[in-house]
């Protein structure tokens, strides 16, 4: 399965000009489908947690810290949510040659996360997204319980340069696939955010697919060291 798409998804060519497109008004056909859907817990009655009204928050930091503090550019490794009991090693992926969106394998790995690889890295300045499925063929993945973030719960990522970038969730929303904002979830952004995104909402069985998809905004608060010291942002 993969993320539908139009012939406006990226294509691989250079970062800047990928990461231009994503932000690009034509980039809203990208992400509509959201992560790839099997349906698995719904058909056991295993229903995963919908964002509270309450919870949705803002989609970035406060305007009084809107610039906030930055990381120089690191590959992710690993995410950790302890919130909702998620650890999770990262995979880099991008764009399949047809042009679609790289997800993880349902087959092998749905309780993995992806960070997608033409966006920002994480406490860059710009939007870092990373992705996971909602369930996959043998019940609950890695983002079942992605839907039960609030604003204030810390989302942990460590790079490869040894560097933690620690972000704090800001709000947490559903939105129907078919009115995905792309461009707020994939576009340019003046901070460090980090986007998290899996499917959500109710599932359609004729098309085996669901309806909407949970999306978690979080900004860049800190930093720490292998070591566990405080890093500078």
């Amino acid at each position: 399965m993969s993320w539908p798409q139009s012939e406006y998804a990226p294509q691989a060519s250079t970062l800047g000009s990928l990461r231009a497109r994503v932000a690009g008004v034509a980039g809203v056909l990208l992400i509509v489908g959201g992560a790839a859907a099997v349906g698995v817990a719904v058909t056991a009655q295993e229903h995963a947690p919908r964002p509270f009204l309450a919870a949705a928050g803002a989609a970035g930091p406060s305007a009084g810290n809107a610039r906030g503090p930055s990381l120089q550019r690191s590959l992710p490794v690993s995410v950790d949510i302890p919130a909702i009991g998620v650890h999770s090693k990262l995979l880099h992926l991008g764009v399949n040659s047809d042009g679609t969106i790289q997800i993880p394998s349902l087959h092998t790995r749905p309780g993995e996360a992806a960070w997608f690889k033409y966006s920002a890295t994480p406490g860059q300045i710009g939007a870092s997204v990373i992705e996971g499925h909602l369930d996959g063929y043998h019940g609950p993945a890695v983002f079942f319980r992605l839907g039960a973030l609030r604003p204030g719960d810390s989302i942990d990522v460590t790079l490869a340069d040894g560097i933690t970038a620690v972000f704090r969730v800001t709000g947490v929303r559903q939105y129907l696939k078919s009115s995905f904002p792309a461009k707020t979830v994939y576009g340019a952004t003046g901070y460090a955010a980090l986007h998290l995104i899996t499917c959500g909402g109710a599932f359609d069985y004729a098309t085996g697919h669901y309806l909407s998809s949970t999306v978690v905004f979080a900004s860049l608060t800190s930093s720490r060291s292998a070591g566990g010291s405080q890093a500078g942002g």
